[in-house]
């Protein structure tokens, strides 16, 4: 297999639109779970993946040759965009999540963007937690279908990102 190593066992490699059947098996997967805590599939379960893999960046991680979690990215103007990262429920609480976004970090940096955004639901339990705990702050929460959404900026490079708010 090809791609980058993350460690031992661990590698990752871009999608393909062939990947597009077991990316959204996995997504599925990994947010089945929320379904009761917010009432509704969340938004990357009923994504179409065919057309995200040709047009986001979505990579790979695989645990000894299993697919264990992807990442998606969307460069933007001035930042990466980290759209969804899904990790199976059979590899969760491993570090996966984390080292993921270690790559997105990585490909900003590669892409000359020197911050990072990304948003979740505040009721995806302990989500925003990590986010904080990796360097990311809240910027605004807004309502979105019922549900709190945070957005979350991480500056690289030692930057400061913008004060939290809370959106009418």
């Amino acid at each position: 297999m090809t791609g980058d190593a993350t460690g031992p066992g661990l590698t990752i490699r871009r999608a393909t639109i062939d990947d597009a059947p077991a990316i959204r098996a996995l997504t599925r997967q990994a947010y089945a779970k929320w379904v009761p805590v917010i009432g509704r599939e969340p938004l990357p379960m009923g994504a179409d993946y065919v057309a995200a893999v040709q047009r986001h960046r979505i990579d790979l991680l695989y645990v000894d040759g299993l697919l264990a979690a992807l990442i998606e990215m969307i460069p933007q103007t001035g930042h990466l965009l980290v759209e969804n990262v899904a990790v199976s429920p059979a590899f969760q609480r491993r570090g996966l999540g984390q080292k993921l976004l270690g790559h997105a970090e990585r490909v900003a940096a590669a892409l000359g963007h020197r911050l990072i955004r990304l948003y979740t639901n505040e009721r995806f339990g302990g989500n925003v937690e990590l986010y904080r705990k990796l360097g990311h702050r809240i910027d605004r929460t807004e309502e979105f279908r019922g549900s709190p959404r945070v957005h979350m900026s991480k500056a690289l490079g030692g930057e400061e990102t913008p004060i939290c708010s809370r959106s009418p």
